[in-house]
């Protein structure tokens, strides 16, 4: 239904995030691969939005991204912004904190989904109309197919926002804060939908500063404090066992 996943892995090494002579992130490692998630842990400010935002090309205006980031064997940094950018929602996607800005306020939800078969992948009306159907039962929301997002919850929308992202296809997909304002059960169902991901062969990262969505996302966990990763491993051992203080 969509486009086969492409890549293997991603590598980040040596990532700093300036600011004229300000350093606000500084040597951030770690190796995401397929079938082990990494989450980035750690409270606002920290920095962990940041480094999703220099893997994805997009820091705002004045901030400088510096080090290695390799998708395989493709390092993004090196990569100029049209390059980038042309990346965006085909290899990489990121879905952001508030997930209506995700989303076409003045369309339906499955015209949202739809025209991406259309137009990304070139599929005609009806097979794009019936993939737009079968991406959005998959997030349990096929009944809401002629939705616009006003009308649904924040855990629909965000429901919606990650069927766009699934139908196009994208190798890597960045979470941001993605259960922000979620009661337990749209959380736990947005967690369950991103693991889903994961099982199809998506490289997943997901910023947070919700322990219990970490720990349910399993893989790998890092620890953001100040700009810097204090702390890096299996999701059980950092829960259970942290070394930092």
């Amino acid at each position: 239904m969509n486009a086969p996943v492409r890549f293997q892995s991603l590598t980040v090494s040596g990532l700093g995030i300036s600011s004229g002579d300000t350093t606000i992130v500084r040597d951030v490692a770690f190796t995401l691969a397929q079938g082990r998630p990494v989450t980035l842990l750690g409270a606002s400010g920290s920095g962990k939005s940041l480094v999703a935002h220099a893997i994805m090309g997009s820091l705002p205006a004045g901030l400088v991204a510096r080090g290695v980031i390799k998708l395989d064997d493709e390092d993004l940094l090196a990569k100029s912004l049209e390059r980038t950018r042309a990346r965006w929602g085909r290899t990489i996607a990121i879905l952001p904190q508030e997930p209506w800005l995700a989303l076409d306020p003045t369309m339906r939800i499955a015209g949202q989904v739809g025209e991406v078969h259309r137009y990304l992948h070139g599929r005609g009306s009806a097979e794009a109309q019936t993939s737009m159907r079968a991406d959005l039962t998959e997030v349990g929301l096929g009944n809401r197919t002629q939705a616009y997002p006003h009308e649904l919850s924040g855990g629909m929308c965000q429901r919606a926002a990650i069927a766009v992202t699934h139908a196009a296809g994208a190798c890597l997909v960045i979470a941001d804060e993605p259960t922000k304002g979620l009661d337990a059960a749209l959380r736990d169902s947005v967690v369950e939908r991103l693991r889903q991901e994961v099982d199809q062969g998506r490289l997943l990262l997901t910023i947070t500063h919700d322990i219990e969505v970490a720990a349910a996302l399993g893989g790998m966990i890092g620890v953001m404090l100040d700009g810097a990763l204090v702390e890096f491993g299996p999701a059980a051992e950092v829960l259970e066992r942290p070394r930092h203080d």
